[in-house]
């Protein structure tokens, strides 16, 4: 990793720098879009005029083109270079994300969509992979808070971002924000990747298959495209589902035959397979997990029970990102002085107590009642993401792959699929159990609002004469208080099922930290690194 500007044969300078900020732009592109789309869902089902059963497959179809890629990346990375492969991907995803809000056919728009998806992508596995060939060892620290931060906090201002143009601007900028920013994106990338002469391979050395990677990225794709689906189809009750989820496995099963059959040269499985990768793997999986206390639960409660919109919801979230960059900062100052697990245990411990200060709420909470536990949250995402990304680095520092462009590829592919297809399985699961629970909830709450029983008619009375002065006749008011009955059970119900989420997330951090514990100690720390560099320079 060299301070130097990259010069290629022909004289010219670049500078990685500027790739760097490149690749951040586009990994943040990339998350903000589809955060954009699950928020925004709503405005687009009436701004399109379509079904809901329809509009469920707008984020699912961006997202199968993202998991399709995720894997495929390694091969085109490996084959064509980064610069190659980021250049002509922005420039397609920037010119789909112009066009897609002019679009009325469903078919079109779903298409262009899995286009985006497949573009886009490829953002996340080569940005990584990039930063840490191209900032000296001093700056990974630096590189791993930019990097951090630049996923983490993209995640919270979605709702602030896609309320405030829904008021003043219009819902096309679900696309066009991304549409603008990419052209900045592909200028940094110019400036700062040099384009590398394609690989040759070597005599007697396989050459580079796709077919292994397409089998996989499609039953990838796929398999997320069922889970993703499958609340909605219920389960194995539904055809589509049974067939995506089959047809998936299938295929996945058919790349890992023909990769031990004949083993592709732009893969290294055995660097993964150590302990450390694995265990990292099952912590990112419990970070996603994790990551929805804040994205996915708290939205859910204050849409449903206290029916804020996306404008009112955002100020909840959108203040996090200060407290987790201060987080993060400080997490990245301890990655240089102690143990990198200890970073990341404190992180989920302190997730995991912030879910149990929210396990109190009650229907009456209002935004401003989640902010210490908010904040607690907040510091813990700090912590513990950036305490994993560290952990990945120092791992692939002391493996010795950062000569090796094969492993780092692999690897970044490989965390590319845990982080998505492991983060639609908790999405998934998450969605499962808060239905679940509410309809526990709901039986039994409802087994205490029995008809004839003097608490029910006394609350019944009430709201009949509340009712009184607004309806024509009593028969008129008493449909009404009756209807309002059933609403208090329901917003009840969801209370409660939300409660159970907040406990279950909580179970998960502990879960999480005796996977922690399971890591291996690694030869060379931050802090050892940083010596050694220090001793080179005097």
């Amino acid at each position: 990793m060299s301070e130097a500007p990259q010069e290629n044969a022909s004289g010219r300078t670049y500078n990685p720098y500027f790739g760097v900020a490149g690749v951040l732009l586009g990994a943040a592109l990339a998350t903000f879009l589809g955060r954009l789309l699950s928020v925004g869902i709503a405005d687009l089902r009436g701004a399109l005029h379509l079904d809901f059963d329809a509009a469920s497959w707008i984020g699912t179809s961006y997202n199968m083109g993202l998991m399709f890629i995720g894997p495929f990346s390694v091969y085109l990375g490996g084959l064509l270079g980064p610069r190659r492969v980021l250049l002509a991907c922005a420039a397609i995803f920037s010119v789909l994300c112009a066009f897609l809000p002019l679009v009325t056919h469903f078919s079109t728009l779903i298409t262009l969509l899995v286009l985006a998806g497949l573009t886009a992508g490829t953002f996340y596995p080569l940005s990584l992979s990039f930063i840490l060939r191209n900032i000296p060892q001093r700056y990974a620290l630096y590189g791993i808070a930019a990097y951090a931060v630049d996923i983490v906090v993209s995640t919270h201002i979605a709702h602030s971002y896609e309320g405030w143009f829904m008021t003043s601007l219009s819902w096309r900028w679900i696309f066009w924000t991304d549409a603008c920013l990419t052209p900045l994106m592909m200028i940094f990338i110019y400036l700062g990747i040099a384009p590398q002469p394609l690989p040759q391979p070597k005599p007697g050395q396989p050459k580079p298959s796709w077919r292994g990677f397409l089998y996989f990225s499609v039953g990838a794709a796929l398999v997320y495209g069922a889970l993703d689906q499958g609340q909605r189809l219920d389960w194995w009750r539904s055809g589509t589902f049974v067939a995506l989820i089959v047809t998936g496995t299938f295929l996945i099963v058919c790349a890992a035959v023909r990769h031990f059959m004949l083993p592709n040269p732009l893969l290294n499985f055995p660097f993964i397979r150590r302990r450390n990768p694995l265990l990292m793997a099952f912590v990112l999986v419990f970070f996603r997990f994790m990551l929805l206390s804040a994205v996915v639960v708290v939205p859910s409660y204050l849409a449903s029970v206290q029916s804020y919109n996306n404008q009112e919801v955002g100020p909840v979230l959108l203040w996090l990102a200060i407290p987790q960059i201060f987080a993060g900062l400080f997490a990245v100052y301890l990655l240089g002085r102690i143990d990198n697990r200890i970073i990341l245990g404190s992180g989920f411990a302190l997730m995991g107590l912030g879910c149990l200060m929210n396990a109190s709420l009650s229907s009456a909470w209002s935004g401003t009642n989640f902010m210490m536990s908010q904040l607690v949250l907040a510091l813990g995402e700090g912590l513990a993401f950036n305490g994993l990304v560290g952990s990945l680095i120092l791992d692939i520092l002391n493996s010795g792959a950062m000569s090796r462009g094969i492993d780092l590829l692999t690897f970044s592919g490989f965390f590319q699929t845990v982080r998505l297809l492991g983060g639609e399985i908790g999405s998934t699961f998450m969605q499962h159990f808060l239905q679940t629970r509410e309809q526990f909830h709901s039986n039994m709450v409802g087994l205490h609002v029995q008809a004839g029983s003097s608490a029910t008619n006394e609350r019944i009375a009430a709201l009949t004469a509340a009712m009184g002065a607004q309806a024509s006749s009593h028969d008129v008011a008493l449909g009404r208080a009756s209807v309002l009955l059933a609403l208090t059970v329901r917003k009840q119900a969801f209370t409660l099922a939300i409660t159970d989420c907040f406990l279950l997330l909580a179970c998960a951090s502990v879960a999480c930290l005796v996977i922690i514990s399971f890591l291996g100690p690694l030869k060379v720390q931050y802090k050892q690194l940083l010596a050694s560099l220090k001793a080179q320079r005097a």
